[in-house]
């Protein structure tokens, strides 16, 4: 029995084990370790997902202690899953886990994919924030008027208890505060129960898709942070973002993403340099020439933008999009400056707990906060934050309403974008054929 690790960050790292290890006799999965979500570390992947072979469930230890990991269990394997990495990042991981003496493996789609009986079309991305969430909803929306039943499933971010969230359901806003979800969660959950859309989630994605074909014609995989699906899918739509041209071809699995798609949405258009873009079409050309081009842009949606006009601003983002995504803002920057903020409010000198770790470690981020709500204190420090910020306006470019969430004595505008289709094909045109 091969000892071995599973590197992850609370989302494939689970997929991988429910769907190559779990009741698996040729190995001994002896630890997770955990990385970018907070408090993963020190729990446990329960016995009751883990299995016949696991009947004390499985310990969950920070990324911080693979090396002694390794050593003290005798680890032969260690299994990369998790996702949104740069290329270079990854192979320092390999080189510390070959350094400590075990080898380095990355499962692919024909290990880790579950067939589904009904069709499937899935949308991801190369980079976390390249516009994923709105061509799902754009897709979801075409297929619900052809009058097909429609199931979306997430990209899992299952931060609480793991046992309670196998199999999440998401119908009506009282279900995103009966699973306790956070902002993240919310973000994604919230614009399809806002469309009359049923969306699901959670932990053990076998038993999620069968229970999703119960009641849907179609399934839907909305992917999260650039992972490559978790689901075999009969269409394959990927999102490229011009204002990162390069980037898919330099992150892990955003590059497995572009190669395999059958569908490429060239996002942002309307914001982005021209010779941003012509970069990207020159690396679809070389490395996926098959692929459909769709030209899109993200128009910003603001009701009610007059009243940005000569305020102070403090704007709040997408939390994974200027995060681990990388961009130094997003739609609520570019809404404050295209409605005439007088000025967009440095957030980081109000920055308390977790939100101020946040701003030291990704410190390309200056004039934006990022909407960081892992679990009710962090809520709670966002919340102080927001307080102590000097402003007249709070612009937030999250796709939730964040009054649910945040009490706020400045106004609160609340932006929204969507995915506006240049030109032919469209999503409609692929998805007749699909």
């Amino acid at each position: 029995m091969k000892k071995v690790i599973i590197m992850g960050a609370a989302g494939r790292d689970f997929h991988n084990f429910n769907t190559y290890f779990r009741d698996n006799p040729n190995f001994q999965v002896v630890a997770f370790t955990a990385t970018q979500i907070p408090d993963i570390a020190g729990r446990k992947y329960p016995a009751a997902l883990a299995g016949k072979l696991y009947p004390e469930g499985i310990p969950i230890f920070a990324e911080e202690d693979l090396d002694n990991l390794i050593k003290k269990y005798g680890v032969t394997k260690v299994y990369f899953s998790y996702s949104d990495v740069s290329h270079e990042d990854v192979m320092h991981k390999a080189s510390q886990v070959q350094a400590a003496g075990a080898s380095f493996v990355l499962l692919g789609p024909q290990d880790t994919m579950i067939k589904s009986k009904k069709p499937l079309v899935s949308v991801c991305a190369v980079r976390t924030g390249c516009g994923k969430s709105q061509t799902s909803r754009k897709v979801s929306k075409i297929l619900k008027a052809k009058g097909h039943r429609v199931a979306a499933i997430r990209h899992p971010m299952p931060y609480g208890d793991l046992e309670k969230q196998k199999v999440q359901r998401f119908a009506t806003y009282d279900d995103l505060d009966k699973h306790e979800c956070t902002i993240e969660e919310r973000e994604e959950y919230e614009p399809y129960i806002k469309n009359g859309l049923i969306v699901y989630a959670g932990v053990d994605y076998e038993a999620i898709l069968r229970e999703a074909e119960k009641e849907a014609d179609v399934i839907l995989w909305d992917g999260g942070n650039n992972d490559f699906p978790f689901y075999r899918s009969d269409l394959e739509i990927v999102v490229v973002d011009p204002h990162r041209p390069g980037h898919e071809m330099l992150y892990y699995p955003g590059e497995t993403n572009f190669r395999r798609a059958d569908v490429l949405v060239v996002n942002k258009l309307n914001t982005a340099p021209q010779e941003n873009v012509d970069k990207i079409m020159a690396n679809i050309k070389r490395i996926n020439p098959s692929a459909v081009i769709i030209r899109a842009n993200s128009p910003i949606i603001v009701e009610n933008g007059e009243q940005i006009r000569g305020k102070r601003v403090l704007v709040i983002e997408d939390g994974p999009t200027v995060t681990h995504g990388g961009m130094a803002f997003g739609a609520g920057f570019v809404a404050a400056q295209q409605y005439g903020a007088a000025k967009i409010v440095d957030p980081r000198p109000a920055a308390v707990g977790s939100i101020k770790k946040t701003f030291e470690k990704y410190n390309h981020l200056e004039k934006v906060l990022p909407a960081m709500g892992y679990g009710e204190a962090q809520v709670k420090e966002l919340s102080e934050t927001i307080a102590r910020t000097d402003c007249d306006l709070i612009v937030s470019g999250t796709p939730i309403d964040l009054n649910r969430l945040v009490k706020t004595r400045q106004p609160l505008l609340s932006i929204g974008y969507e995915l506006e289709e240049i030109g032919t094909p469209t999503l409609e045109d692929v998805l007749k054929k699909f």
